[in-house]
């Protein structure tokens, strides 16, 4: 029973083996992508498709079929009768006269289009077709089909001409009908007593509206004299075959891919409405911080703005580059190309405004000075007007406004009379040497006499005097007096300076220069009877006891 059992198995397999076969075939077959193909055309027409493979690509095999089936045309010693086929093993040759002009393979009968077609067959279609495109190809280069094909060439441009002209002249004869007849007509679009839209500009538009229904006529009527006149000659006819598709395919081609970006151009729009929602409220927040309505430790409210301004900057910079990859374009290498371009200018370019730029955030936040402090930064002295991120502007004693770099106030030091002046005090000091023969404590008496009779000067604290050096002619003394405010220092310079001469003067003491050779005969002061010798005036009711010292007795 075990034989039999096992002898009827094999036999099973046996009779079941060219049914499995068939079904492992049939499903290679299906499994089987379809062959690469390309058309063979002869004056525009395309005769039939050739399929390639990887050693002889379709469109290199139908390129040589086109310019054998051509050769062949052109000699008039092959008849179009002596096109015929020619078995072989493994193809079907079409051939004319002995000239070899395709071969068929089985690849080319399964592009036909038709199931079951073998490759006699599809080869004796395809010679057909060959054949009629010989005869065809003939008769359009007679001269007498050539001087058909002219005529009927010339009276299309010469109808295309009259219809151009009619065109022009009819458009701008509407135009000048509408301009007299409606013009006046046409009145602005308003909304109670705002303009919307002017009357010239309504025309406007109808012009152009005009002009743009004129240029399309003109562009159709050439476009229809072109490909009919092209169509005209064989060697022409391929191109006005393609002539609307050279515009067409672009448009189509075109709008397909807008409609393919619609989906990124959305999610541009949606982070662009998200970014700017988020900037406006941060700046609606930092400009409560600057204001003073939300206060936070340790954060200036002056940091509110140009901390704003950084946050700003790099949330652009990040939305950027998420932006990056769903911008048209973005993955090419031109695209790469000009951004790396862009990027190395920028760096070549602006190395000093970008040295400003982090010099201004840098001054920002060290807080050395503020709007309306005074300061001198290197050799310049002035009042802040206005602290940008790339330059700084001073306000000079002399009424001038000068523009330093930050880069140039971050390198410098920078000494700041206002910041310590609001809490403490501005120390105006002035320096006076006098000889060794008048007493310090004298000296001392009139230098602090002439800081009271200084308006601005604090009483607490009080002024103070110092000896700053014993010279080798006279002893240098500093008078050191406290403001409250920077402002018009020059003048509070001055007026400490006039005091210092006038009350030297009224004691007869000489203030010395630091070098000299012998003592004068006449001590060097002015009494004080010449104090306002003409044209100098004494001040009214300022001074009685300088007035009583120089009324006459």
């Amino acid at each position: 029973m075990a034989v039999l059992t096992r002898i009827l198995l094999v036999v099973a397999c046996l009779l079941l083996r060219p049914a499995l076969a068939a079904e492992q075939a049939s499903e290679d077959v299906d499994a089987q992508a379809a062959p690469d193909s390309a058309p063979v055309v002869v004056d525009g027409v395309v005769l039939f498709r050739v399929a390639g493979s990887a050693s002889f690509p379709a469109a290199q095999r139908a390129a040589r079929a086109s310019e054998r089936i051509v050769a062949a045309a052109n000699d008039p010693s092959i008849a179009a009768t002596a096109i015929k086929t020619e078995q072989h093993e493994s193809r079907v040759d079409i051939v004319a006269g002995s000239r070899h002009l395709i071969g068929v393979i089985g690849a080319d009968a399964a592009i036909e289009g038709v199931s079951g077609v073998s490759v006699a067959d599809a080869a004796l279609v395809r010679a057909m077709r060959v054949r009629d495109a010989i005869v065809r190809y003939r008769a359009e280069r007679t001269p007498e089909r050539l001087v058909q094909s002219a005529l009927v060439a010339g009276a299309a441009t010469a109808v295309a001409a009259l219809a151009l002209w009619l065109t022009w002249v009819g458009f701008r004869r509407l135009r000048l009908k509408l301009d007299q007849r409606y013009r006046k007509r046409v009145h602005s679009l308003s909304i109670q007593s705002f303009e919307v839209v002017r009357a010239e500009s309504i025309w406007r538009g109808l012009d152009g509206a005009l002009s743009t229904v004129r240029w399309l006529i003109i562009a159709a009527i050439v476009y229809l004299l072109c490909a009919f006149a092209l169509g005209q000659f064989p060697w022409t006819r391929s191109t006005a075959e393609r002539l609307l598709d050279l515009v067409v395919l672009p448009l189509l081609a075109m709008t397909a891919g807008v409609f393919d970006y619609i989906p990124k151009l959305i999610f541009l729009v949606l982070l662009f409405l998200g970014v700017r929602w988020f900037l406006k409220l941060l700046s609606l927040f930092f400009e409560a911080v600057g204001s003073g309505r939300v206060p936070l430790r340790s954060f200036d409210a002056e940091w509110a703005q140009p901390t704003y301004q950084i946050v700003r900057i790099l949330l652009i910079l990040l939305a950027l580059v998420i932006a990056y990859p769903y911008l048209p374009g973005s993955g090419s290498a031109a695209f790469q190309g000009l951004s790396i371009f862009a990027g190395l200018m920028l760096s070549l370019g602006a190395s000093s405004a970008m040295a400003s730029l982090i010099a201004g955030y840098t001054v920002t936040y060290r807080r050395a000075f503020r709007v309306g402090d005074r300061i001198t930064v290197g050799d310049l002295t002035g009042e802040v007007c206005e602290v940008r991120l790339l330059v700084t502007h001073l306000r000079t004693s002399k009424n001038e406004e000068v523009v330093v770099p930050n880069s140039l106030v971050l390198q410098s030091h920078v000494v700041n009379y206002s910041k310590l002046a609001r809490s403490h005090g501005l120390i105006l000091h002035t320096t006076v040497s006098i000889g060794y023969e008048t007493p310090w404590r004298q000296v001392e008496a009139m230098l602090l006499l002439a800081a009271e009779r200084t308006d601005g000067v604090s009483r607490d604290p009080a002024p103070f005097v110092l000896e700053k050096a014993l010279g080798d002619f006279a002893v240098s003394y500093e008078l050191n007096a406290y403001v409250d405010s920077t402002q018009q220092l020059p003048q509070r310079y001055a007026e400490l300076h006039r005091h210092v001469l006038d009350v030297f003067n009224e004691y007869g003491v000489q203030i010395m220069t630091p070098a000299y050779e012998g003592d004068p005969e006449v001590p060097k002061v002015v009494p004080q009877e010449k104090w306002f010798v003409t044209p100098a005036r004494a001040p009214a009711a300022q001074n009685m006891k300088v007035a009583k010292a120089i009324a006459p007795p």
